[in-house]
């Protein structure tokens, strides 16, 4: 699923679901806590991660969790309840949660979802351009 299917839902009902993987490993002063990997208010990192974060929250996003596996990132979806979900993961995340999503029945969010341009577990990439214009998907 794409931009289109985003286009009549606000960000309001719409979350952001980030691998921690993203992040730069050596350097980052994020912190994992029980709700995700939480970065700093004044993080001056330069990071995929500092900079999806930073728009979603511009557009008015329901929530962002960066999490370190499907696991917590389900638990969001199923605490938030967002009528949409854009997503960054690798493919077997992206598999996995997919599966997942399916059990919630007719509560199942639409998903958008950009692939990792380079996975691997730790310092991976995504195509910024790309994920920035799926997040202001149907935004004008």
């Amino acid at each position: 699923m794409g931009e289109a299917g985003l286009a009549g839902i606000p960000p309001t009902e719409r979350v952001l679901l980030l691998p921690h993987c993203l992040r730069p490993s050596q350097t980052c002063p994020g912190r994992p806590s029980r709700d995700g990997f939480q970065c700093p208010e004044d993080c001056g990192e330069r990071c995929v991660i500092r900079s999806l974060r930073a728009e979603a929250l511009r557009l008015g996003y329901k929530g962002i969790c960066v999490a370190p596996g499907g696991a917590l990132a389900l638990r969001f979806v199923r605490e938030t309840r967002p009528r949409a979900v854009v997503a960054v993961a690798c493919a077997k995340e992206l598999r996995e949660g997919e599966e997942a999503l399916a059990d919630l029945g007719p509560a199942q969010p639409l998903v958008a979802v950009v692939p990792l341009s380079r996975d691997g577990c730790v310092d991976t990439e995504v195509n910024l351009d790309a994920a920035l214009a799926l997040l202001r998907a149907g935004m004008g």
